[in-house]
């Protein structure tokens, strides 16, 4: 099922019953820019959900900067906002998909199969003139059922044993300045985990700020077998979401996500850390 849906697909679809529209906008800097973004205007019939306040759990000290929340608790948020695993989910946000390929992510987790994310963001749907609203949708609870795929996750201490002993490929999904350790803005240390290629999340979209087609992405990711089990991280779990989307589009069958990332892998005292290139 091809994940990634143009904004003429979903406008054609937009009154659609079984269709679920979630705005997943947020800033890391303001975290209540999305929110009020959202109450400002957002497509018509689009639900809002908050990548700290409902999409994680709480901070503490091991886990990261976004936890994965528990299954019970995202499951109660899901169903508060009337999906089920028979809709139709279509994520946007207006930074590059980030926010909305972690939405799909975490529902495909769950099982859910039927889960886009919208091409180019907000504020392309604007620029076409399609509708918008500030009317905030009240939707009919549900009752959503995880069929949660726990080889879609790897642990830290997954991780540890890849750093020790080999075999998958760990890809850093941030900036090539950060995976480097030449500055580090989010987090108490600089640098990457050993042995990580570094592969920025950005570069699945085009010039133009789309996603790439499968064969460009096959092209970008070239240099890695498609048989080999890669495991994607970034700072906290959330911009690895694009590669991992990517990924998958570009034919790679065994994919996992390091959710805990970064921020986690360094709250171990013991757990080396590498500068430079690979």
């Amino acid at each position: 099922m091809e994940p990634i849906v143009s904004t003429r697909w979903l406008l054609a679809r937009l009154y659609e019953p079984e269709i679920v529209i979630v705005d997943c906008r947020f800033l890391l800097t303001d975290p209540e820019a999305g929110r009020k973004a959202y109450t400002e205007d957002h497509i018509p019939g689009a639900i809002y959900l908050d990548l700290e306040k409902q999409l994680s759990a709480p901070v503490s000290t091991h886990g990261g900067r976004h936890p994965l929340p528990e299954i019970s608790k995202l499951t109660t948020v899901l169903s508060e906002v009337g999906m089920n695993r028979d809709s139709t989910v279509v994520a946007y946000d207006d930074q590059g998909g980030i926010y909305a390929s972690h939405l799909w992510w975490m529902l495909r987790y769950l099982g859910h199969e039927n889960v886009h994310v919208m091409d180019e963001g907000y504020s392309a749907w604007k620029k076409a003139s399609f509708p918008v609203s500030d009317h905030q949708a009240v939707r009919i609870p549900s009752q959503y059922q995880a069929n949660v795929q726990p080889n879609m996750l790897v642990s830290m201490v997954d991780v540890q044993n890849v750093v020790k002993n080999g075999g998958p490929l760990l890809i850093d999904s941030r900036e090539s300045r950060r995976y480097a350790g030449l500055e580090e803005p989010m987090d108490a240390k600089a640098g990457h985990i050993p042995g990580a290629v570094n592969k920025f999340w950005k570069d699945v979209l085009d010039e133009q700020g789309r996603w790439k087609n499968a064969d460009a992405l096959k092209v970008q990711f070239s240099d890695i077998d498609p048989e080999q089990e890669v495991i994607v991280y970034c700072g906290s779990g959330v911009s690895a979401c694009p590669n991992v989307l990517a990924l998958g589009k570009a034919g790679f069958k065994n994919v996992k996500l390091y959710a805990g990332s970064w921020s986690d892998w360094i709250s171990y005292n013991e757990n080396p850390v590498a500068t430079g290139d690979e």
